[in-house]
């Protein structure tokens, strides 16, 4: 079951949790936000060494995907139109994509706020969030 880890104070990384929600209508993604001690344990167990908040990073099986990987991956897995996207932009390498990410994901706070402290789900979503790293609630 793919695992979402997002910046739990950001406010676009909330808006995109929203995002995908409402366009996974099997409910396959489950989140983390990436201060929690979940995706610290998740991290640790893919031997990442996570560094700043300034990326989404998807885990699927025993992958770890970061940066506009990780966007593409979950565009790929959406409802409706939204897989054009990734078919659209899986060519593009990396190195051009990454920097790309990085440049919206370093301005992220400016352009779109953050709050004092981390997004707390309500009771609809609740049960799509994980409390321990094996993916259970």
């Amino acid at each position: 079951m793919p695992i979402i880890l997002f910046d739990g104070v950001c406010n676009l990384c909330e808006s995109t949790v929203h995002f995908v929600v409402r366009r996974d209508t099997n409910k396959q993604f489950r989140f983390a936000s990436l201060q929690s001690a979940a995706a610290q344990e998740l991290l640790a167990s893919h031997q990442y060494v996570f560094d700043d908040l300034s990326s989404v990073l998807l885990i699927i099986d025993d992958t770890l995907y970061r940066k506009s990987r990780a966007a593409l991956q979950i565009v790929r897995r959406l409802d409706g139109a939204w897989p054009l996207l990734y078919y659209a932009f899986f060519w593009v390498p990396k190195f051009i994509a990454d920097p790309v990410y990085d440049f919206i994901g370093n301005r992220r706070y400016k352009w779109f706020g953050k709050k004092a402290e981390c997004w707390i789900p309500g009771d609809e979503l609740r049960q799509r969030f994980i409390d321990d790293p094996t993916g259970g609630e």
